[in-house]
């Protein structure tokens, strides 16, 4: 039996019932004013073609506000841009029996690009399509409304209904992290999935997984790097923290020679801690505080593995 709901991808939900009751009571708030909003704009069948979409959003908001794709930016971006790709593909297709299809595969690629991607802006592209003549005479006008003042609606809703309580904080940079520090960290699936109950939220990945992704993680910090620490004028550093700890500096100016402890180098902080500060120390000081070099790619600060020269 638990293969087959492993089999079957049925997670333990570890919110409490405060919590799910919670989730329900806000998104039936956020589709409130999403259909009043869209039936007053642009008449009640939008209105209805609308609550698909927004429905299958507030799902994300309110039931998982936490999770990569509830955040502002892919709710926002992923419903405008979709519906903007709709639009254009029912005007340039018509009743093509391609329409539909050309739409949402356009949306669902462009979001990934934008980095965007919102399951309910699939919704938002097919209904710009299939909405029939009454959405079809909005044009590009859809997009505005009732699209846009569909999702400043729903969205003012989760700001507002999701920080009224202090473990739902929405967007998710406002949840406060904490780092431990001075020991090794020894932890199991039991401890994620204590973890994972103690938050009383919705997080859309598994302790399993959590565990994975920890141990993967944990192992790319234990390489060594044999060749050491090598400053250099223009690269980043990090020095290996995490939560409200964590911080990346670059190097902007330095002395030629920064091999010797002595040599005088000017950093700035460029994420984390104290984003604006920028310092005059010497390469010994920054060597104490640094742990290795970082990379900026795909949005991410990534590790950088240095090998040895003659390897």
């Amino acid at each position: 039996m638990s293969r087959i709901i492993e089999w079957l991808g049925i997670e333990f939900n570890t919110t409490s019932h405060k919590d799910k009751l919670i989730s329900g009571l806000g998104a039936l708030v956020g589709i409130a004013c999403v259909f009043f909003i869209s039936r007053a704009v642009a008449g009640e069948l939008t209105a209805t073609l609308m609550l698909a979409s927004m429905g299958a959003s507030a799902v994300l908001l309110f039931a998982v506000p936490h999770g990569t794709l509830s955040q502002p930016w892919p709710l926002v971006g992923g419903h405008l841009i979709s519906a903007f790709i709709g639009v254009s593909c029912q005007h340039w297709l018509g009743s093509s029996p391609l329409a539909p299809a050309v739409a949402v595969g356009l949306a669902v690629a462009v979001m990934c690009y934008a980095r965007c991607i919102h399951p309910p802006g699939g919704a938002t592209a097919l209904a710009a399509v299939i909405g029939g003549p009454e959405v079809h005479q909005l044009g590009y006008w859809y997009v505005a409304a009732p699209v846009a003042l569909n999702v400043a609606a729903i969205l003012v809703a989760a700001l507002v209904f999701n920080n009224l309580f202090a473990w739902r904080r929405y967007p998710s940079s406002l949840m406060s992290a904490s780092a431990v520090k001075g020991h090794t960290p020894s932890l199991t699936h039991e401890d994620f999935a204590a973890a994972m109950h103690e938050l009383d939220t919705y997080v859309d990945v598994s302790s399993e997984e959590l565990s994975q992704i920890f141990d993967k993680a944990w192992a790319h910090a234990r390489r060594s790097d044999s060749a050491g620490l090598v400053l250099r004028k223009g690269y980043y550093y990090s020095n290996g923290e995490t939560g409200d700890q964590w911080c990346i500096r670059q190097v902007f100016d330095a002395d030629d020679d920064l091999t010797t402890d002595r040599a005088k180098l000017i950093y700035r902080n460029v994420a984390g801690v104290s984003g604006a500060q920028t310092v005059l120390c010497t390469a010994k000081e920054f060597r104490q505080w640094a742990r290795f070099q970082v990379i900026h790619t795909n949005g991410r600060w990534v590790k950088v593995t240095e090998t040895p020269a003659g390897n």
